[in-house]
Formats: C-alpha cells, sequence, structure tokens
C-alpha cells in the first residue's frame, strides 16, 4: 500500500457532541471510522451498543470498521452488519470457530478480519490468513483508551508482514493502541498499513490537521 489508511477511533470522541465529531471525520482525510465495541467481560469496560453505531451510521459518509471486543462475537455478527457495519473484526481470543466466525461476517456482506491481543503470538493465524481483508494488532491491553503504547508491537508487525508477503496475499495491518505521531511513522516503516488513532486525534488542538499530517506516514 502507498497511502495509509487512518482510522480515529470514536470511543475517544466526545459524546455530548457525537455528530459534531462525526462530521470533523467526514470532512478530514480519514479513510474510515473505528468502533470499538466492549462488554464487560472479554474486556473490563462497556462503551456503546447498537443504537450509537446506527445513529453514528446515519452521519458518517466514510466506512465503519467495527472492532468486536466481546464474548462470542458470533452471536451478533448479522445484527452488526445490519446496522451498518463495513469491516467486522473479532478476537482470535474471543471465538472458538474462527473460520466459521470469519465466513460468517463475509456472508453478512461485510470484509472481515481477526484481532490479536498482545500475548497472542502471530503464528496462530497462519493457516486462516487467506480469509483475512485485515488482521487488526492490539498494541494495548484492549479495554481503555489512552495507554502507552507497547514497543513489542513493532517486531509483531515485521512478523505479520512477512508472513503475508509469504504467502502472496493483499491482508491489511492495522494497529490500536498508542498511535501517535512517534509511533505512527515507525509501525507504517514496519509494514503496518492501517492505524487507529483515539485520544491522539480527538485530544488534539486541530484535529484535522492531526488526521491530514498521519496519511503522510509512509514506508
Amino acid at each position: 500500500m502507498n497511502t495509509t489508511i487512518i482510522a480515529p477511533s470514536v470511543l475517544a470522541a466526545d459524546f455530548a457532541n457525537l455528530q459534531r465529531d462525526i462530521e470533523m471525520v467526514n470532512n478530514s482525510q480519514a479513510d474510515w471510522f473505528h468502533i470499538d465495541v466492549m462488554d464487560g467481560l472479554f474486556v473490563p469496560n462497556i462503551s456503546y451498543g447498537m443504537p450509537v453505531i446506527e445513529a453514528i451510521k446515519k452521519h458518517a459518509t466514510k466506512p465503519l470498521d467495527v472492532h468486536l471486543m466481546i464474548e462470542k462475537p458470533e452471536r451478533y455478527i448479522e445484527t452488526f452488519a445490519k446496522i451498518g457495519a463495513d469491516i467486522i473484526t473479532v478476537h482470535h481470543e474471543a471465538t472458538v470457530h474462527l473460520h466459521r466466525t470469519l465466513k460468517q461476517i463475509k456472508d453478512a456482506g461485510c470484509k472481515a478480519g481477526v484481532v490479536l491481543n498482545l500475548s497472542t503470538p502471530v503464528s496462530v493465524l497462519e493457516d486462516i490468513l487467506p480469509d483475512c481483508y485485515m488482521v487488526l494488532l492490539m498494541s494495548i491491553n484492549p479495554g481503555f483508551g489512552g495507554q502507552k503504547f507497547e514497543e513489542m508491537t513493532y517486531a509483531k508487525v515485521k512478523k505479520l508482514r512477512k508472513m503475508i508477503d509469504e504467502q502472496g496475499l493483499d491482508t491489511l495491518i492495522e494497529i490500536d493502541g498508542g498511535v501517535n505521531h512517534v509511533t505512527g511513522p515507525k509501525l507504517i516503516e514496519a509494514g503496518a498499513d492501517v492505524l487507529v488513532a483515539g485520544s491522539y486525534v480527538f485530544n488534539a488542538e486541530n484535529p484535522t490537521e492531526t488526521i491530514a499530517h498521519m496519511k503522510t506516514f509512509k514506508r
């Protein structure tokens, strides 16, 4: 990929002014909306559910990248597809029959991806990579925004990029957690394609300019 995909994380938006922040992303150089769904079981936090995502979809002019941090995500795939998800990623650690779940996502009309926690090696994806539109690597422990980036992520990105290239695939690598002006360029250089940024974007003095700067990160 020549152009970095930027996916601002709505979890860091101002929920009292959500439409305003959605419009900001619409009018920026961002590519996707990153939507973190947490159930309080798989991760120690609860975010938002279907009504909020439906409301975002009404105003969003860019794809919704829905990251399911929930137990047994296969229970809700069709629902998330129906309310507007364009990409759905599920955690390798949260579903027993990953291949079946990825097929379920595709059958629902969405692009399918897998997420790996920090402690899960990329080698577990060797056989399933051809079924993945995207792999999301967590660069923090999932559940809360604003955490410090874990340096081990760079090596994981390089290993995953090598696996993808060796299989001749177009699978995208997405990174979520602690992405900023320091970590972002290094991640792209290591082989990442998609950067999720929450507080770095929404807490910036000028979020639109911050997104534009992130679009300049290139290999």
